[in-house]
């Protein structure tokens, strides 16, 4: 079968394509310990107020109707965009109403809604990238461009905290916003890494992004109000100059694919038209679950009393678990500020941390390389090649028993130079 250059980009080679397949493929085969996906624990108390949440739905004639039989409009679920636009003024202050949200099929798919919309081929022949202030950044974003040399990033500074932790810097000396450049996305909390960016560096990029007209896009997938996997204290920020994306993924329904971006009007209008031509509309699920407990603003305290110390004591564990296991080999760890992975980094590792990772699935750990967290940047930094992934998501013993096969691992390696 001949594919064109659209089947040939997303269908081979996608570094998301491989950690998908690798934790599908890890689940089938079972004896895998599952470090390296970001599907979120399973919180009993949340899954309690989803439980009851579904069942008023389907108890509801009209409601059962409405959720599984009624188109929304391209936008998204009318009554959760009011009631989010209500509860983002009350907690914020922020200037916007129902007509500054849209509703996506997750938030994978905002994304490359957005990412196709700002940048890519242009209409004159010419050709825009997004710009990636601090590298490494999330795996997803790499192949969603559908044009080539689709990103640019940039080297973070490192800034080495204590003896055995390190915290990655935006370098904004290091950054040209030049024509060619369609917007600038950052996601904070940080996926791989657990990094926050401050509220300067966050106030610098929005700065950079209204000088030159461009959009900033703040991936928010981890962070505030929902679900709050912050552990430590920032500013909410939004204007029409920003494009905040959020999900109810990590709140603890991944599968149910609700995206959403709060933006200026005339964005959430192009998203709501492709959403259109893509979809016809967006799913109800998500949507409809959680309405209620965003007018009540109790996702906001289940998110700060449940979730976040959920996630916060997992990974004050594993990180008690990394300071037994790992000894006799040069390691240090990301600052862990909030998400649910830690980010390892392997100064001097003897091999790439590709074979690293090989390695490590043969002794039925799945982990994933750092090496795919890089977009857009010039190759031939090491650092990229000496990090690993893992998340703290999942049960404790699987969490301890990996990070015990990691330092065994890497001990090893370090010994046989």
């Amino acid at each position: 079968m001949k594919l064109s250059a659209f089947g040939e980009k997303l269908s081979t080679g996608a570094g998301i394509l491989s950690l998908m397949d690798d934790l599908g493929n890890a689940l089938a085969e079972g004896d895998k310990i599952m470090m390296g996906g970001g599907n979120p624990g399973h919180i009993p108390e949340i899954q309690e107020v989803m439980r009851q949440r579904l069942q008023a739905l389907i108890a509801d004639e009209q409601s059962l109707r409405k959720l599984i039989g009624v188109y929304d409009p391209p936008k998204g679920e009318v009554d959760f965009c009011k009631a989010l636009a209500t509860l983002l003024r009350r907690e914020y202050g922020w200037d916007l109403n129902e007509e500054n949200i849209c509703l996506t099929n997750g938030s994978q798919g905002a994304f490359f809604l957005l990412f196709n919309l700002l940048a890519g081929r242009t209409a004159n022949g010419g050709h825009r990238k997004i710009l990636l202030p601090i590298a490494p950044e999330y795996i997803g974003y790499a192949d969603l461009g559908l044009s080539d040399d689709f990103f640019t990033s940039v080297q973070p500074r490192i800034e080495p905290v204590g003896e055995k932790f390190f915290k990655y810097r935006v370098d904004f000396e290091r950054i040209a916003v030049t024509d060619e450049i369609g917007a600038i996305c950052v996601s904070r909390p940080t996926n791989p890494t657990g990094n926050v960016l401050t509220d300067d560096e966050i106030a610098g990029l929005a700065n950079l992004a209204e000088t030159h007209d461009i959009p900033l896009i703040i991936d928010n997938a981890y962070g505030t109000p929902f679900p709050c996997m912050i552990y430590t204290e920032v500013k909410p920020v939004w204007n029409k100059h920003l494009i905040l994306c959020m999900s109810l993924s990590k709140f603890g329904l991944p599968a149910v694919r609700t995206g959403i971006v709060v933006a200026e009007k005339e964005i959430i209008r192009l998203l709501s038209g492709v959403n259109a031509v893509v979809n016809l509309a967006t799913g109800s699920f998500g949507a409809m679950l959680t309405t209620e407990i965003i007018q009540s603003g109790e996702i906001i305290r289940l998110s700060r009393e449940v979730i976040r110390p959920f996630y916060q004591k997992k990974m004050e564990r594993a990180l008690a678990c990394i300071e037994k296991s790992f000894t006799g080999f040069p390691y240090k760890v990301h600052v862990p500020e909030g998400a649910m992975f830690l980010w390892l980094w392997f100064p001097g590792l003897p091999v790439s941390s590709r074979q690293l990772y090989e390695r490590l699935k043969q002794r039925g750990v799945v982990v994933v390389s750092g090496d795919y967290f890089f977009p857009g940047l010039a190759p031939g930094w090491r650092h990229a090649e000496e990090c690993l992934r893992i998340t703290y998501s999942q049960a404790e013993e699987d969490v301890q028993q990996g990070v015990a096969v990691i330092a065994d691992e890497v001990r090893s390696l370090f010994a046989q130079q």
